[in-house]
């Protein structure tokens, strides 16, 4: 906040030696005074020069008064201080224009940029960069810095002049010391701070064994995340995985998944820094210790025909049902789901079900029998969504329950769009496809059909999907 004083309201410094002066000349005009005064009384025109040298008083006073007036308000010299900074100006102009009555100017239209470079790691090199963004009216909102054994990776989160181009800051930047400088366009979400925003990841990948990717992602920006099981990393790392204290390499860090395997992170058109090795290795070590778990809200709802079934999340727990549910299920339904050989649809499930590769939601009727299985996959940055129903539960509307509710669970985990791979012969998947009301792109290859929902904010579902940080267990199981 500017602080504005009107330069009537200040005060000049008091000084107590001005006084002793004035006192001592006060004391010794009144003995001059006193010495002529007897020596003019008693001489032949006394009288006179009394009189005159009354007149010459009162006009050195006046004289005295009219100087130090005009001094007193002249403009200040040209040896000043320097003008406040832009950012500080404007405060001090609308403060100014308020006194006046003048109608303050319309507030500039700005963007949210995320930006980081590389600086020499010495004194002023900072400096140097903050007086490059205030040339150009550049607020920063929020600054972290990620020391290397060369140099300080300093990230910003600006708001700029909409005028100002992404190219103006780099080059801006780049004449102010910066190197390897990246710039993105960020939004509401990137406000929070730091802290506030890891503290929230570890609470949800507390909660939920599946978080882990998707706080992983949020942690890192822009980035794919695969999980490698034991022994398929092949040259690249020794023994069973990566390393128990991870690897970071450039573009590409390597962490140890306590589950069995590696979790991969690339990032390519960034480098990653020692520090944000550091933060995705603790929510690694956090998900480590606390062991599987998955959310245990669930919801009771009536199919048209009466029956009731129960909606949950599901796990590798219920690998055997799942198993069961197959055995029930005919070649065409498998092949429908599952692209290929039909006697290999059993061994996808184990995978299927981990929560190092999605949210899955199961099915059940009142009598505990699993009858589908819905699935949202993270693959790589993007998202697919894929269903299975038994088929004496198909056309119930339970496929449509399904999708529904794994599209909410992909809005709330900011994914901008999920993606639907089948035949183009299933009719039933496509109508569900177009029942969500979203833009939908068609791909089609060889008879395999790539159907794509983009995903707004409005998709989601009005109650919130399972295992939401904010719900108690006795909220979630009332739902």
């Amino acid at each position: 906040m500017t602080n504005v004083t009107s330069a009537k309201s200040v005060r000049r410094p008091h000084h107590w030696r001005r006084d002793l002066v004035e006192l001592a000349a006060l004391f010794t005009a009144v003995a001059v005074a006193d010495a002529l005064a007897n020596m003019i009384a008693h001489g032949p025109d006394g009288a006179f020069l009394l009189v005159a040298s009354a007149v010459a008083l009162i006009a050195t006073a006046m004289f005295h008064t009219w100087w130090a007036r005009r001094h007193g308000h002249a403009p200040p010299p040209s040896d000043s201080p320097a003008p406040p900074a832009p950012g500080r100006a404007s405060a001090s102009a609308s403060a100014s224009d308020a006194r006046e009555g003048v109608a303050p100017a319309d507030p500039v239209e700005t963007t949210l940029w995320r930006m980081r470079t590389t600086v020499r790691d010495e004194p002023g090199s900072l400096a140097a960069l903050c007086t490059a963004f205030a040339a150009h009216h550049v607020d920063i909102l929020t600054l972290q810095t990620h020391p290397l054994a060369e140099g300080t990776v300093d990230e910003f989160l600006l708001r700029a002049p909409s005028a100002l181009q992404a190219k103006d800051l780099t080059r801006e930047i780049s004449a102010a010391g910066g190197s390897s400088t990246w710039i993105e366009r960020a939004d509401a979400h990137d406000l929070v701070d730091t802290p506030t925003r890891v503290l929230g990841l570890a609470t949800r990948t507390a909660l939920d064994a599946a978080e882990l990717p998707l706080s992983l992602r949020q942690l890192l920006g822009r980035c794919t995340i695969r999980s490698r099981p034991a022994g398929a990393l092949g040259d690249r790392s020794a023994g069973d995985g990566a390393p128990v204290e991870g690897v970071l390499d450039g573009t590409e860090m390597r962490l140890n998944d306590p589950h069995g395997g590696s979790i991969i992170v690339e990032r390519p058109y960034l480098p990653f820094t020692p520090t944000e090795f550091a933060r995705a290795r603790a929510l690694v070590e956090l998900d480590a210790r606390l062991g599987p778990r998955i959310p245990r809200g669930q919801d009771v709802l009536m199919l048209p025909e009466g029956e009731e079934i129960t909606v949950r999340r599901a796990d590798r727990g219920d690998l055997d049902a799942a198993l069961a549910m197959h055995a029930r299920c005919s070649e065409r339904t498998l092949g429908l789901r599952y692209h290929g050989p039909v006697g290999d649809a059993d061994r996808y499930l184990n995978h299927l079900l981990s929560p190092r590769f999605g949210r899955t939601l199961a099915v059940e009727t009142e009598s505990g029998r699993l009858v589908a299985l819905g699935h949202l996959l993270w693959d790589g940055d993007e998202t697919e969504v894929a269903l299975i129903v038994e088929d004496a539960w198909q056309r119930r509307g339970i496929g449509a329950e399904l999708l529904g509710r794994l599209v909410a669970l992909a809005v709330e985990a900011r994914c901008a769009s999920v993606y639907a791979v089948t035949q183009a012969s299933n009719t039933g998947m496509v109508a569900t496809m177009r029942d969500l009301g979203l833009p939908l792109d068609y791909q089609i290859d060889e008879g395999t059909l790539v159907i794509t929902a983009r995903l707004e904010p409005t998709a989601a579902r009005v109650l919130p999907p399972y295992g939401d940080p904010e719900m108690s267990d006795h909220e979630q199981a009332d739902r």
